[in-house]
């Protein structure tokens, strides 16, 4: 068993270099951080293998919240690692334990077809396998422990890992978005603002919270392990208080208009980001934004509804 060690898994959900898992190993125990679907569970499991991990090793699956490009995977990988326990927010925990409230859902919006190819089969936990954690909680790790910080702003039922061992924090989507293929001429990242609980105000305490920890690698799940903590908050903070201005934008104009509205805009400022930055951007890197701008058109559309009815 190779140890430390923290290697970046690429979960290849929709394409390659979208979505990480994170594989800890420290003294004798491992951890997957994020699972990614049902889909790419043999390959996390590969990845014990190469990296010479038993399955009874691994303690825990850990995942920051349940969106399914992060949590999806939580059934199908725990059922091959017979000693390990489920970590989640309080929030998350229950949809875990019994998915289907979070299957119907993404199939209403997916249709069954889609969610099938994308996601397989969501199977429930069992509850004594899974431990929900409050925010600030420990839990040992080898010789070490990994810390739990609460951070809305993207999800009501998002944390971060600290892992002072690693000097890494596992961001989930609270410290955005860095797509290696965008990092050609610095760095580009920007936030999920994707449904339902954008809250501008918490995910800039969030940011700055992670920014704030004194960990040297913020591991982000969409993708990769960085070290320029500072400047990746600052795009950060400057799109969310973007997002949060379209967001009120929206929210004065039809219902029936609202996200095709913002998703133009979301377009027309990913692009000025881009040349501002140096980027020249080609059709493959514009249809990976694509993914990302309907998601967050939909989200700041959510939101702008509840403020239109508030």
């Amino acid at each position: 068993m190779a140890e430390p060690l923290l290697a970046t898994l690429d979960c290849d959900y929709v394409q390659p270099q979208l979505a990480a898992s994170y594989l800890r190993v420290q003294h004798g125990e491992a951890a997957f951080l994020e699972t990614g679907t049902a889909k790419n569970r043999d390959a996390l499991l590969a990845a014990l293998t190469a990296h010479g991990v038993a399955p009874e090793a691994v303690r825990y699956v850990i995942v920051t919240h349940v969106h399914l490009d992060h949590a999806g995977g939580a059934s199908a990988l725990l059922s091959a690692l017979p000693n390990a326990t489920v970590l989640a927010h309080p929030r998350a925990a229950r949809h875990l334990i019994d998915p289907s409230k979070l299957v119907a859902s993404a199939r209403a919006v997916y249709g069954a077809e889609r969610f099938d190819a994308l996601y397989g089969t969501l199977a429930p936990i069992d509850a004594a396998r899974v431990v929900a954690l409050d925010d600030g909680a420990t839990v040992p790790f080898g010789d070490a422990q990994l810390q739990v910080i609460h951070t809305r702003g993207h999800a009501n039922h998002h944390f971060v890992v600290v892992d002072p061992a690693a000097s890494a924090v596992f961001t989930g989507d609270t410290f955005g978005l860095a797509y290696p293929r965008l990092q050609r001429a610095g760095r580009f990242a920007f936030p999920s603002t994707s449904p339902t609980d954008f809250d501008a105000a918490e995910a800039r305490r969030s940011i700055e919270r992670v920014r704030t920890l004194g960990m040297t690698r913020a591991c982000l799940t969409h993708f990769g392990a960085f070290t320029d903590l500072d400047v990746i908050a600052a795009q950060l903070t400057t799109w969310i208080d973007r997002s949060e201005s379209l967001m009120h934008a929206a929210a004065q104009r039809a219902p029936s208009e609202a996200e095709a509205w913002l998703r133009g805009e979301l377009t027309a400022a990913m692009e000025q980001a881009a040349v501002d930055a140096g980027l020249s951007l080609d059709a493959d890197d514009r249809a990976l934004l694509a993914f990302d701008t309907d998601l967050n058109a939909q989200g700041l559309a959510w939101s702008a509804s509840k403020l239109r009815g508030a």
